[in-house]
């Protein structure tokens, strides 16, 4: 038995406003799912269109509600990354800005270990080195690759340990 057209006009239109307006591709499957459910497709044609489980299709075209788009989404996304308000991702926005030397730190670029450290000290949230990269992924910021030293300017020194000393 096919259910075909069982959301209403303005239902469609959240469904679809919120697909083109979601970055996370989960949440965005889940609402095609239920699009593609009302125009008569079966949990297999959709299962086989969207390329993942016929069981996801059929969970999420029983337990998503187009009313409530929240119940569309992942509960697992509500981990860590919420440790970083507002406050402290505009905070690392303002620091990323900056110059190193400017803050009193003798070195000339910006880390992800680098930011992460000093923004816990300033606002106390302590934060993963990826975590704060994905923060800036998401601002479409990247951080520039550390000045590497050259092979030329290394050298080894007559010593026991053939321990490596830069000039």
């Amino acid at each position: 038995m096919q259910i075909k057209f069982f959301l209403d006009t303005r239902q469609k239109e959240e469904l679809t406003k919120a697909l083109k307006k979601s970055d996370c591709p989960h949440f965005r499957e889940r609402i095609l799912m239920l699009l593609l459910r009302n125009e008569g497709m079966t949990y297999q044609e959709i299962s086989d269109f969207l390329g993942c489980s016929y069981r996801s299709v059929a969970y999420w075209c029983v337990h998503g509600d187009p009313d409530d788009l929240e119940s569309l989404k992942d509960k697992r996304r509500q981990g860590n990354y919420r440790k970083a308000t507002k406050a402290y991702i505009k905070l690392l926005m303002e620091v990323i800005k900056k110059d190193p030397n400017d803050l009193g730190y003798e070195f000339d670029r910006w880390t992800g270990e680098r930011l992460a450290n000093y923004l816990a000290q300033s606002t106390g949230i302590k934060l993963s080195v990826s975590q704060v990269r994905k923060i800036l992924n998401q601002q479409k910021i990247r951080l520039p690759l550390a000045k590497v030293r050259s092979r030329a300017k290394m050298k080894i020194k007559p010593n026991t340990n053939n321990e490596v000393f830069a000039n």
